[in-house]
C-alpha cells in the first residue's frame, strides 16, 4: 500500500540530512585531521647555526640563520687572555646576534683519561668557560674533544670510562651552579677510541646523572659510524643540541648532496626543538657555501 505523500517527503528529508550531515562530520573530521598535520608540519622548524668566528655573525644573521656557534678557545678563553674576551663580550653585546653554543671545551693535550689524566686542570678551564658562558647568555657548551679523552695503547678501557664518569660527574655541579648545558658529544673513531655512538654517550649521562649534562647529536659522526637515524628516536629525551656536515669530506650541506632527511625526520619525530649547527672547519668559499648549507637545510627540513 503506497505511503502518504506527506510521510514519505519527511523520510526523504531525514534520510538525505542523515546524509549530509554524516558527510559534513566526515569532511570536517578531515579538515581537522589535515589542519592537525599541517600545523604539526609546520611547528617543525629548527633553529638553524654555523660553527664559525664571531665576525661572521652578520653574515649568518642575513643568511636566516638563528644563532652562531663559536669555539671555547676563540671565544670565551681566547690565548689572548682576558682583554680579548672582554672585546669579545663587548662585540657581542653591540651586535646582539646570539651564540648558543661553543665547541672545542679542552685542548688535545689536556686529558681526561690514562696517566696523564689532569682533572685538576680541567675542571677550572671548565669552570670559567660555563662562567663566562652565562655572562654571554649562551646555553650550552659541547664536550667533545676527542684528543683529550683517546684511550692510550695498552691503558685499561675500564679504567679510562671510570676516569672520564669522575671527571664529568664533578663538571656537572659546575654546570648547574652557572645554569649552561654540558653537551656530551660522541665522535667518529677517525677522531677518538672512546664514545663513539649515541647509546655510549648515554652511558656516560647515565652515570652522571644530572639535567645540566645531556647529550649532543651529530648527524656528521653518526654518518661516518653507520649509526641509524632510529638511535636519534631510542635517545632523543637526552638530546639538547645537534651539529650536521656531509659524510665524505665534513663540508656543509649542498656540496656533496647528501641526504639527510631520514635523520630530520627522528629529530622531527623525538618533537626536537632545539638547534642545528652546521660544523665544518674546512671551506672552498664559506660565504657562498654557508649560505646554500642553510638553503639546504631549510629545503630539507621542510621534506620531512
Amino acid at each position: 500500500m503506497d505511503q502518504p505523500f506527506e510521510s514519505q517527503s519527511r523520510r526523504t528529508f531525514l534520510k538525505q540530512s542523515a546524509g549530509i550531515c554524516a558527510g559534513l562530520s566526515l569532511g570536517a573530521e578531515s579538515l581537522v585531521r589535515a589542519a592537525s598535520q599541517d600545523d604539526f608540519g609546520a611547528k617543525f622548524s629548527l633553529p638553524l647555526g654555523v660553527y664559525a668566528s664571531y665576525e661572521k655573525a652578520a653574515l649568518l644573521k642575513n643568511y636566516g640563520c638563528s644563532y652562531i656557534e663559536e669555539s671555547v678557545g676563540g671565544f670565551l678563553i681566547p690565548k689572548n687572555g682576558d682583554m680579548q674576551y672582554a672585546k669579545n663580550l663587548q662585540q657581542l653585546q653591540s651586535d646582539q646576534f646570539p651564540i648558543r653554543s661553543y665547541v672545542i671545551l679542552l685542548p688535545g693535550d689536556l686529558k681526561t683519561l690514562g696517566p696523564d689524566a689532569n682533572h685538576e686542570a680541567i675542571l677550572q678551564r671548565t669552570d670559567l668557560a660555563l662562567k663566562r658562558a652565562k655572562e654571554c647568555g649562551s646555553k650550552y657548551i659541547v664536550f667533545g674533544s676527542g684528543a683529550s679523552r683517546v684511550i692510550p695503547e695498552g691503558f685499561d678501557r675500564n679504567k679510562a670510562k671510570a676516569q672520564h664518569i669522575e671527571l664529568s660527574k664533578r663538571m656537572a655541579p659546575l654546570a648547574e651552579k652557572h645554569g649552561v648545558t654540558i653537551a656530551l658529544e660522541p665522535l667518529n673513531r677517525g677522531e677518538t677510541n672512546f664514545i663513539n655512538s649515541l647509546s655510549e654517550g648515554v652511558e656516560i649521562i647515565n652515570e652522571v646523572n644530572s639535567p645540566s649534562f645531556q647529550l649532543l647529536c651529530d648527524i656528521y659522526h653518526m654518518l661516518k659510524e653507520d649509526e641509524q637515524a632510529d638511535q636519534i628516536v631510542k635517545f632523543g629525551k637526552h638530546i639538547v643540541h645537534c651539529h650536521i656536515a656531509e659524510k665524505q669530506n665534513r663540508t656543509p650541506p649542498g656540496v656533496a648532496g647528501d641526504d639527510f632527511r631520514p635523520y630530520l625526520s627522528a629529530l622531527k619525530k623525538i618533537k626536537y626543538k632545539g638547534g642545528l649547527s652546521i660544523e665544518c672547519f674546512v671551506y672552498q668559499d664559506f660565504d657562498s657555501q654557508s649560505k646554500k648549507g642553510i638553503e639546504v637545510l631549510q629545503k630539507q627540513i621542510s621534506e620531512v
